[in-house]
């Protein structure tokens, strides 16, 4: 009876272990600050990006996928959490602490009790991990990423400590873990006229922190590789400062018309701002061929969705050259804008056998529908309402997919702005902090992608459409610098209730 019994027991084990090899791994990839135009597959001609070519010769290709909001910390919540600009917790980059290691504060946190797609995937089986750059609340707060979700942690928990690609340390979970890296202030200004090369080389490194990440987020790969797991993988390329090893600023020299970038603009002084920049995304480039190819070589690539975007748009800051490189393909606005080449980003999805290669999207969709696409796709209920829609049908090439009847953020810094896309249409209020009755701008992307031709006056219906989303969406925050609307609207909103 016992030999029965131990038979069973051991049949069930392998029934158990075959059928959670059948929930598929994911893996996301988030970049930070890459302009809709930075990759090959999205039409840049003079980076070299060939590892998320194939990815999305071998994948889906998103044209109309946006960031929930045209920074850093906010974008990341909303991600997470499943929430639009409206009611997420967080919606700018509210710093806490200051730049030196001994003021290092992080971000304000995610609070206790919230959802994040830690948690789904935890629910669900999964071992979950996030590497890279939090931006959500550092060490012994509620935001911490081992308590929102996360057994693994590695990486800057601090955005300030990111701007250093050569720091003094980064975090594991708890510990702190000291690189052996010099002390850099990467904002100190070199003087044009007397810099030298030995003044250039003060912000290089010995341990470049992406480094670290690929090796912990390899070893995660390995570890979990029995069981099904969750990557969170938010590199900080390509975010200045201008930082990269030798060999990819090697690359670029000599091919551009460059000349010194002395940090007059902020971050890390570079010899060669050109060639390091671009350095910088062949570098992300080449940490996503090497964690395709862990996959392959550990036999996961048919049960593994993978999938790449970024934060926001292109920066104007650090040296970097946006204009140079077509980093928004002619779209208008940068980071921290909310006009298109703000945060209209790539998103490749790769799933060999599930996802059709070699296909371009023109859904509208948004970084906040990641949440319930991974419901649907490991069978998890949400706790909540989310403002997303699942991509699954999209992905997949099954089913309906929903579509979105309008798309809605909010962004408070930068003088506050607000954007909506209801289909063709976007309108778009900026400086509504010190005008609440900021009025409303008009395009047509069908024919205006670039935004350029402000229809606003010839349309008031749809702009009383969009004032009547903007009020719906729109929830207090619990900071009063984050609230700007106005209070008419509401009452009109209230009447038209009563």
């Amino acid at each position: 009876m016992k030999k029965i019994l131990l038979i069973m027991t051991g049949l069930f084990v392998y029934v158990t272990t075959i059928t959670a090899q059948q929930k598929p791994n994911v893996i996301y990839i988030y970049a930070d600050d890459m302009g809709y135009g930075e990759l090959g597959c999205y039409g840049q001609q003079k980076i070299k990006t060939p590892h998320l070519d194939q990815m999305a010769a071998e994948g889906m290709r998103f044209i109309q996928h946006y960031s929930g909001t045209p920074v850093c910390a906010p974008a990341r919540c909303m991600l997470l959490t499943g929430k639009n600009g409206g009611h997420s917790y967080i919606r700018g980059n509210y710093e806490l602490g200051g730049f030196p290691d001994s003021l290092e504060g992080g971000q304000m946190p995610l609070p206790e009790g919230s959802f994040t797609l830690g948690h789904l995937f935890k629910n669900a089986g999964y071992a979950t991990a996030a590497i890279g750059k939090w931006g959500l609340g550092s060490v012994h707060t509620t935001g911490h990423p081992l308590l929102q979700g996360f057994d693994y942690f590695y990486g800057y928990l601090d955005q300030k400590q990111a701007h250093n690609y050569y720091p003094t340390h980064l975090w594991e979970n708890h510990t702190w873990d000291t690189l052996n890296n010099p002390n850099i202030w990467v904002h100190r200004q070199l003087n044009p006229q007397t810099a030298t090369d030995s003044d250039f080389d003060y912000f290089k490194g010995n341990v470049y922190s992406i480094d670290k990440m690929t090796e912990k987020a390899l070893g995660f790969i390995r570890t979990h590789r029995q069981q099904p797991f969750f990557l969170y993988l938010p590199y900080t390329i390509p975010h200045v400062s201008l930082q990269v090893p030798e060999k990819y600023i090697n690359m670029y020299k000599g091919q551009f018309d460059e000349k010194p970038y002395y940090g007059q603009n902020g971050y890390a002084a570079s010899k060669y701002p050109l060639s390091t920049y671009a350095g910088m995304i062949t570098c992300l480039d080449d940490q996503v061929g090497l964690i395709m190819n862990e996959i392959k070589k550990l036999g996961l690539d048919q049960n593994t969705l993978i999938l790449f975007s970024s934060d926001n748009g292109a920066t104007f800051n650090g040296g970097v050259d946006a204009a140079f490189f077509n980093s928004v393909q002619g779209l208008r606005g940068l980071k921290m804008d909310v006009y298109e080449g703000g945060f209209r980003e790539p998103f490749i999805a790769r799933w060999p056998g599930k996802i059709p290669a070699g296909k371009t999207s023109a859904l509208l969709s948004v970084q906040y529908d990641m949440m319930p696409t991974f419901a649907e796709l490991i069978r998890q209920r949400l706790p909540y309402a989310v403002n997303g829609l699942s991509l699954l049908p999209e992905l997949l090439g099954k089913g309906t997919q929903q579509q979105h009847p309008y798309l809605y953020f909010e962004y408070p810094e930068k003088g506050g702005q607000v954007a909506i896309r209801i289909g063709k249409w976007k309108g778009i209020r900026t400086g509504v902090q010190k005008d609440k009755g900021a009025s409303w701008q008009l395009y047509n992307l069908e024919t205006d992608l670039r935004e350029t031709d402000d229809i606003a006056t010839r349309h008031p219906g749809i702009i009383q459409q969009m004032q009547a989303i903007a009020t719906k969406e729109h929830q207090h925050p619990h900071i009063k610098e984050w609230e700007f609307i106005d209070p008419k609207f509401e009452k009109a909103a209230e009447a038209q209730k009563r």
